[in-house]
């Protein structure tokens, strides 16, 4: 190629070059791109090297570059696709954990038994305020005119009581954190 004014081998194959790329990459600004770099590209080779310029050789440039970018995407969307069946499987984990969550279950036997065990090892007015708040679901300021103590006497109470209920229940807290609170 004798003339090697890139502005004129620009302006006579940026407009095929362009409807070729886009052909396959299906976007505007990533077809830019590759057309631009492709131009770049053919023209550095046609004009270092003894190498004669052909639609040839810039055709195969911007198939080159426009594989390129297919495989990236490619890859990048398999990336995209593995990360939404690990999130679809773990919705499904929470989904099916949920559904197989049973609140009768929650409080089974041995459950039982560590909360009576544990509410009997507390002083009795913290036990009785305890049943009066969560079992018979009286208000603090009931609870106080009841017990005739004060109603921060009360929380004091409720919140020793939920206290020693945490440690002895640690292993089953998450579900029975919704139970007591």
């Amino acid at each position: 190629m004798e003339n090697k004014d890139f502005e004129n081998l620009y302006k006579r194959n940026y407009k095929r070059s362009f409807l070729f790329a886009k052909s396959y990459v299906h976007d505007d600004l990533v077809a830019e791109d590759i057309v631009a770099e492709s131009l770049v590209k053919y023209w550095r080779v046609t004009s270092q090297e003894d190498t004669e310029a052909s639609d040839a050789l810039l055709l195969t440039i911007l198939k080159h570059k426009s594989l390129d970018y297919l495989r990236h995407q490619a890859i990048h969307l398999t990336a995209i696709g593995n990360i939404a069946d690990i999130n679809i499987r773990e919705m499904n984990t929470r989904i099916s954990t949920l559904e197989a969550c049973n609140p009768s279950d929650i409080f089974s036997k041995e459950i039982r038994q560590i909360i009576n065990k544990t509410l009997h090892s507390l002083p009795e007015q913290t036990r009785q305020i305890f049943y009066l708040s969560r079992f018979e679901n009286k208000s603090v300021k009931e609870i106080a005119e009841i017990t005739n103590i004060t109603v921060k006497g009360v929380e004091y109470h409720i919140t020793k009581s939920l206290k020693v209920l945490r440690i002895a229940l640690k292993d089953y807290l998450p579900f029975l954190l919704f139970f007591i609170n």
